[in-house]
């Protein structure tokens, strides 16, 4: 029930991000839109819901519980972004926005970039591990290694995104 939960929590993001930016731009509802598209955290409350009640009715904690925290973690952490994007490519193509702004490619400016991405992905996964070790308590004296296995990924993940950011400062790339 609970990867169903993710996957329809998945589709309704994506779905309610096409309609906040349809009604904001193709029907020129902007605050529809805007209602639409702040609805999107209430996705990430229910699926948090759901998987606290079934822990806390004695499920056995696996990998879907994990999986379900590392989802939350990362539409808090990309979430944001991602409508953003969307929102710059939308506005420009269908109401005469301006073109979207493209990374830097070169120097400080791409390194500073990289550090901004690395950023979000890091609040991703500290979110995740926060929620995976809120599920460890929760559970208690429970079997509880899939949880910490998918903290170890988030820590994983932390860490390269860590060496990707520092090697933009380290090693920047320079125009030809």
């Amino acid at each position: 029930m609970i990867v169903a939960l993710i996957v329809a929590c998945e589709v309704a993001f994506w779905v309610l991000l096409a309609a906040g930016l349809t009604f904001r731009y193709g029907l020129r509802m902007p605050r529809v839109g805007l209602a639409l598209l702040l609805c999107e955290p209430l996705l990430e409350l229910v699926l948090f819901a759901v998987t606290a009640i079934d822990l806390r009715n004695g499920a056995e904690p696996d990998w879907r519980h994990g999986l379900a925290a590392v989802y939350i973690g990362f539409t808090v952490g990309l979430g944001h972004s991602t409508i953003k994007w969307a929102d710059a490519r939308v506005a420009h193509r269908f109401a005469g926005g301006p073109p979207p702004v493209r990374p830097p490619r070169y120097g400080t400016a791409r390194a500073v970039h990289e550090w901004k991405v690395a950023g979000r992905w890091i609040l991703a996964a500290v979110v995740a591990v926060a929620l995976l070790q809120a599920a460890v308590w929760c559970v208690g004296d429970g079997q509880t290694d899939s949880l910490r296995a998918w903290q170890q990924r988030m820590l994983w993940l932390i860490g390269i995104n860590l060496v990707i950011a520092g090697n933009y400062t380290l090693f920047p790339k320079r125009e030809r």
